[in-house]
């Protein structure tokens, strides 16, 4: 693989104009692809396999006529202060506004709440319940402004009036100004570490091409796949993290190339050929982890993790190919500041001795080559003088000497400090929060708490049954005892009269919890009526099955929170694995399995800390904590193994690199850090940023997923690998590196290392003389 990457290094090197149109083809392609797409429908989201969603089907094969997915608002009145709904003024004005808006072009039907019972025991409170023709995703202004005129007369008139539902919601903001945060954070941090501004902006523009790219390309397949837009906030989120990281390796790879005295193109196929090995490998992780979500059999998990997939498919193809190209528009540009100008000196001098012998025909091409090859000549020459070279010893050959020397106290620390951090695991309580998360400023979750308030917590959150009395001799008697042993059930606070269909042999009835949707009482409930089922149905010749939103939540909750396990286990192996294939190692993958775990395990607690426990909640905009959202710990798991894997595997190869080139395994330590910390760190930095910069979005799950990467970046990165591997590899010594011999005649061959570009690499300049090297020296 790294001859194949070294060819293809070299080749977008040489071919810089021609790679570079294409990806500017690919990227108009898409866009235009995305405007001229049809507008993504509002998809009805299914999940096999659970008992909500089998009773979902049943109402849509009992009640075909019934439209379930126009939008709906609730409107809330409340009555002024020591006022009731029912005075003569106030029901006035909410009959008013309730006709109003029932009369809407666009609304179905709006319910009177004094018609209808839904009026407070107090009759303080009151709603009414509009149903619109169309989806919400598909409701225009025209459409709702009549309804909002109707509620802002009902204010005029005294009453506090709150809109709950997704018909008149304000839309949410997937991405606020994440990106924006992100990338200036890591242009800082680029500029620091490289010292250049080209330096730094190079893996920026790569990654932005890279996001651009995959962002364009889910939204002009949106209609087709179903793609929303969390998905496309993802591939967003991480097609730019990856993006930079992996352009960073490959530029960082480059000007350790040209320091040791390579020539442009030869320093970029080895840099392509060595941290692009990295890449790919760190790359296919990613992709396998989140392809791979497709066994925990959701749909909407499905499609984001192909989405996100697909984006860091596309970084990885943009660093192998597009880096290079732009290596070679800025081959010096990206050098440290001595050797940047020395090639400036040379080229300007070869330039124009160039331009004197070619003055009579002109001759510019002839020119930028001479200049070019004066530069790859001088810079060759001024680098194995020692000008601009690699300090013998910098931070991360010093960390990793104090680690060497101290393995077991750092070893112990690192693994007690995440193991307390993981400890809130043990309280994970996952489900899906509604609009009592939403800050208290949005009419949505006024209207929660108003109601809340008026007809008890449980009001929000009602359990629907479907009963199915197509096999009982008398269908409206066994509904009726269906309906009386569900109301005595303790945690009932009532149960809705049945709505039957045409045909007669089919009810809803709607139930009323007396806990919140979000609380541990309600999921007992749901257990409770769904355990002694047999009962209940003894005797009546009917069947039902418990849904609604709440239910949805809980079976939703259970089924990923049942696949967690299996799906950690699939990753943790595939680490294994591929890490074994990598590093042709036992122990190395054991403890990068490990490290794995403890620093996802770490985020999962801070995740449950701050957005469950409530715990500096306020501090990043969180307004009210509950439970974490079902699918937010797949999606770390499958995130973080592939994040892992890109600084396990570029850190760890230069280990390897320097112990198979004869250092003993504590000093290949030191070299590899030398070598390879200080990119490490520059890469956890930007990726913590580009994440943190996603807690500022108002969708609650792009929020948690940020904040979740975020930590277990910070924990994998910093503690893991610049602390945990190095202690472990210091204690193992040289059995870091066993593999049995039946193991390895098994094992494929991967290079990541490149040791098989030997053949290809032009060799090395030779030192010069002392005397040139002092007069190199004081450039």
């Amino acid at each position: 693989m790294a001859t194949l990457l070294y060819r293809l290094g070299r080749n977008a090197f040489r071919a810089r104009w021609l790679v570079t149109l294409l990806w500017g083809v690919v990227l108009v392609g898409v866009a235009v692809g995305s405007q001229a797409a049809p507008k993504a429908q509002n998809e009805t989201t299914t999940m096999p396999g659970i008992e909500s969603q089998r009773a979902y089907d049943l109402m849509d094969q009992r009640f075909p006529h019934v439209a379930s997915d126009g939008a709906t608002a609730r409107i809330v009145f409340v009555a002024p202060d020591g006022g009731k709904v029912t005075a003569a003024g106030n029901k006035a004005a909410v009959e008013k506004t309730v006709d109003q808006a029932g009369h809407a072009p666009a609304v179905a039907s709006a319910a009177d709440p004094f018609s209808s019972g839904a009026v407070s025991k107090d009759g303080t409170t009151a709603y009414s319940t509009v149903s619109f023709k169309e989806a919400s995703a598909d409701l225009t202004d025209a459409d709702k402004t009549p309804v909002e005129n109707a509620i802002d007369q009902a204010r005029t008139a005294g009453l506090t009036v709150e809109v709950g539902g997704d018909a008149l919601a304000d839309p949410v903001s997937a991405g606020g100004p994440a990106e924006g945060i992100g990338i200036a954070v890591a242009a800082v941090v680029l500029v620091v570490t490289f010292g250049s501004m080209v330096a730094a902006g190079l893996p920026l523009l790569s990654a932005l091409m890279g996001v651009g790219t995959s962002v364009l390309a889910v939204g002009a397949l949106a209609s087709t796949f179903g793609f929303s837009s969390s998905t496309s906030a993802l591939a967003s989120m991480l097609g730019l993290a990856v993006g930079i990281d992996y352009a960073l390796f490959i530029v960082s790879r480059y000007r350790e190339e040209r320091g040791k005295g390579r020539t442009a193109r030869e320093a970029t196929g080895t840099a392509v050929g060595t941290a692009g090995s990295a890449v790919v490998f760190a790359g296919l992780t990613v992709v396998i982890a989140l392809a791979g979500l497709f066994v925990v059999d959701i749909p909407t998990l499905t499609k984001m993790g192909f989405a996100a997939a697909g984006a860091v498919g596309v970084s990885v193809l943009v660093a192998l190919t597009l880096v290079p190209a732009m290596l070679g528009f800025w081959p010096d540009a990206v050098l440290p500041k001595k050797l940047r100008r020395v090639a400036r000196r040379a080229r300007r001098q070869a330039v124009t001795g160039a331009k004197d012998a070619t003055a009579a025909t002109g001759g510019r091409r002839a020119r930028r080559r001479a200049g070019r090859e004066a530069s790859d000549r001088a810079v060759a020459h001024a680098a194995v003088s020692g000008v601009g070279a690699a300090k013998p010893s910098n931070g991360g050959s010093r960390w990793a000497g104090f680690v060497t020397r101290r393995p077991l106290p750092v070893l112990l620390l690192s693994v007690v400090g995440l193991g307390v951090l993981a400890v809130p695991v043990l309280g994970l309580h996952l489900g899906m929060p509604g609009a009592e998360s939403k800050p208290t400023s949005s009419t949505e979750r006024r209207a929660y708490d108003d109601l809340a308030k008026g007809f008890g917590p449980g009001f929000n959150g009602p359990l629907t049954v479907v009963v199915d009395a197509h096999g009982a001799g008398d269908p409206h008697r066994a509904v009726t005892q269906v309906s009386d042993r569900l109301e005595s059930t303790k945690g009932v606070v009532s149960v809705s009269p049945a709505r039957f269909n045409t045909a007669g042999d089919t009810a809803v009835l709607s139930v009323v919890p007396s806990t919140s949707p979000t609380d541990d009482a309600t999921v007992d409930l749901v257990h409770s009526i769904r355990d002694h089922r047999a009962e209940t149905e003894a005797g009546t010749g009917a069947t039902f099955e418990v849904t609604g939103t709440t239910a949805l939540n809980i079976d939703v909750a259970q089924k990923v929170q049942n696949a967690l396990v299996p799906y950690l286990v699939l990753v943790v192996g595939l680490a294994v694995v591929l890490l074994a294939i990598v590093f042709r190692s036992v122990l190395v993958p054991l403890k990068a399995a490990l490290g794995f775990l403890l620093s996802v395990l770490a985020a999962l607690g801070v995740v449950v800390a701050v957005f469950q426990w409530g715990w500096g909640a306020s501090l990043i905009g969180v307004q009210q904590s509950g439970p974490i959202m079902s699918m937010m710990p797949i999606f770390l798991v499958g995130i973080v193994f592939g994040l892992a894997m890109d600084y396990e595997v570029f850190l760890v190869s230069r280990i390897r690199e320097a112990h198979v080139h004869g250092e003993d395994a504590r000093t290949a330590v030191v070299s590899g850090f030398r070598a390879s910390a200080r990119v490490v760190v520059a890469a956890a930095l930007i990726m913590i940023s580009v994440f943190a910069g996603f807690v500022t979005a108002q969708d609650s799950m792009i929020k948690t997923i940020g904040f979740g990467l975020a930590a277990a970046v910070l924990f994998d990165a910093i503690v893991v690998r610049m602390a945990f591997v190095p202690a472990v590899l210091a204690l193992l010594g040289r059995w870091a590196w066993w593999l049995p011999r039946p193991l390895a005649r098994v094992l494929p061959r991967v290079d990541v290392e490149g040791e098989a570009l030997s053949e290809h690499l032009e060799p090395l300049p030779a030192p010069p003389p002392e005397r040139e090297r002092a007069a190199a020296g004081r450039v």
